[in-house]
């Protein structure tokens, strides 16, 4: 039989103008944490995702947590995983998993290794796109977090969203 592969499906010649795939998106959970609800950034900030994913990474990590309507976390997902300086942020990819777990509401977390929890001029513009797709899409943008080793940033709290 003559044909070729496509998306992982064998196509035959003869329908290969006429071969559409079926796609199913679905969310694997990987790792537990407690279902617990949060009152503040700080709390997130503490919280064992900050601590298990972003406190001793060596690379700067881009995360997206996803919360109910209670404020409790349902899902979060590494969006990103960079180099020691940075990271590649796009609404697309920050949102895709935030709509699937039907999330009310996300916090954005991200790490610097260097320790600095300042933010860059990339992260405040990213923040200010990220907050413009939310708000586009109906998804409630509750902080976006700098975690260091040792301290955090909440732009949210030093009003830069």
């Amino acid at each position: 039989m003559k044909g070729y592969q496509q998306l992982g499906f064998w196509v035959n010649e003869e329908s290969k103008g006429n071969y559409v795939p079926k796609v199913q998106v679905s969310m694997v959970k990987e790792i537990y944490i407690s279902n617990t609800s949060y009152r503040c950034s700080e709390e997130v900030a503490n919280s064992e995702i900050a601590e298990k994913e972003l406190r001793n990474s060596d690379r700067e990590k881009f995360i997206c947590v996803h919360f109910n309507a209670s404020n409790k976390i349902i899902s979060y997902e590494i969006v990103s995983m960079g180099s020691l300086t940075g990271s590649i942020v796009h609404p697309r990819e920050v949102f895709k998993a935030a709509i699937l777990a039907n999330a009310v509401s996300v916090l954005f977390m991200h790490n610097h290794p260097s320790g600095n929890t300042e933010p860059s001029l990339d992260d405040i513009e990213i923040t200010k796109r990220l907050c413009k797709s939310g708000n586009i899409l109906g998804i409630n943008i509750l902080d976006h977090l700098i975690i260091t080793r040792n301290d955090y940033f909440s732009f949210r709290e030093k009003g830069l969203m």
